[in-house]
């Protein structure tokens, strides 16, 4: 965890809204490891990789009982779930990491595709989201379904329901929304399931996912199993509920590791009154002001003792985890990197790298720090040549 978040943090955890008991689940947690993965667009996915990259090497992929993911996070955990056998063939081994991950997403940061699925959207049939479904398919995924996850961990890819305002999870052995109800072992592909999930409104904003009444579990909706909800799903990007794609980790298990790669919002001295240009800073408020709710939960929660694990951020300056030997990443080069466009935009190869450098060193920080202390510190960045700016 940030020390210095968990501070500022904890400071305000009076707030009835998160205090320890009001948190408590209804289950006790299980056993085992969950790790979240944030929305930030192409900055998340390439953060996300680093933080993967030394997850790996940690062996802690392997153990991971569930990955959450919301957004940009999405498209990371996506490839990387159907990828997963690459990953255990290799042994786990840095080659089979970057084969399995690493060059996928990087294909990927160096083209533009929000703009390019703006205008598709707009001059030729389909949505914009229907578009962006296509290029994920085309760069990414292909025919693959969700039944080409693998069996464990459980991947859990996370939309919001706009109809019924929970979130919408797709995994493998279902979707479901706990007002609308679930459909077992759905067969939706994993480019439109990615498509959903980082939907960011209002650009990418709907994606439309047609159901079949008669495909859901009998009882398993709240109040809302009927029509029209359950024709058609409108969804949005998993941000919207819950964008550090806590909620489906941190009501399970016991252990809970956060990978939050979200821009902090910067004040606007002149704020924009086009109207467009206003929806995208109020949702951006709206974002930030659900992030730090989230975020408070999990750090009361940490404290509370109600779950271990760990908390980094792309925010974060690595001095707060008070280790002698983390690596070296200087606090104007890593706030630079924390500013970087919330945008599916094309990503020189240096920052691609200093981006995935610092995902890497971070999280070897807070794992270190709060969860394997006697774990050996690494050797150096994945890659070594631009450190972190």
């Amino acid at each position: 965890m940030n020390q210095q978040t968990d501070r500022d943090l904890l400071s305000r955890s009076a707030d009835p809204t998160v205090t320890p008991a009001a948190m408590e689940p209804v289950k006790e947690p299980a056993r085992g490891i969950g790790l979240c993965l944030s929305g930030g667009g192409y900055r998340a996915m390439l953060f996300h990789v680093g933080s993967l990259w030394r997850l790996n090497e940690l062996r802690y992929l392997e153990r991971l009982s569930r990955i959450s993911s919301v957004s940009g996070g999405s498209i990371t955990a996506a490839t990387l779930g159907l990828n997963w056998k690459i990953l255990a063939q290799g042994n786990w081994t840095a080659e089979a990491f970057q084969r399995a991950v690493v060059d996928p997403i990087r294909r990927l940061a160096g083209k533009t595709i929000d703009w390019k699925v703006v205008v598709l959207g707009t001059f030729l049939p389909g949505s914009i989201n229907d578009h962006l479904a296509r290029i994920y398919r085309r760069e990414l995924f292909g025919d693959a379904t969700l039944q080409d996850l693998p069996d464990s961990p459980r991947f859990t890819l996370n939309a919001t329901n706009i109809g019924s305002a929970v979130l919408w999870r797709f995994a493998k052995p279902y979707m479901r929304d706990y007002r609308v109800g679930e459909v077992k072992a759905p067969k939706v592909p994993l480019a439109q399931v990615v498509a959903a999930s980082s939907a960011f409104p209002p650009i990418l904003s709907p994606a439309s996912l047609a159901l079949n009444p008669q495909a859901f579990t009998r009882g398993s909706g709240e109040d809302l199993q009927r029509e029209p909800y359950t024709r058609r799903a409108i969804l949005s990007d998993g941000g919207v509920y819950d964008n550090l794609g806590l909620e489906p980790v941190f009501k399970r298990y016991q252990t809970v590791l956060v990978s939050d790669a979200g821009a902090r919002i910067a004040p606007e001295p002149k704020p924009a009154r086009n109207w467009l240009f206003h929806i995208i800073r109020v949702l951006n408020i709206m974002d930030s002001q659900v992030r730090s709710l989230r975020k408070r939960q999990l750090i009361a929660a940490f404290a509370a003792q109600l779950r271990s694990g760990t908390y980094w951020g792309i925010g974060t300056n690595i001095t707060d985890y008070e280790l002698k030997d983390a690596l070296n990443c200087p606090f104007p080069c890593t706030l630079a990197l924390a500013q970087v466009a919330t945008r599916l935009a094309a990503m020189e190869p240096i920052l691609q790298e200093q981006l995935i450098n610092w995902g890497y060193a971070v999280c070897d920080a807070a794992i270190r720090r709060w969860v394997e202390p006697t774990a050996a510190a690494p050797n150096n960045f994945p890659f070594p040549a631009v450190g972190v700016g």
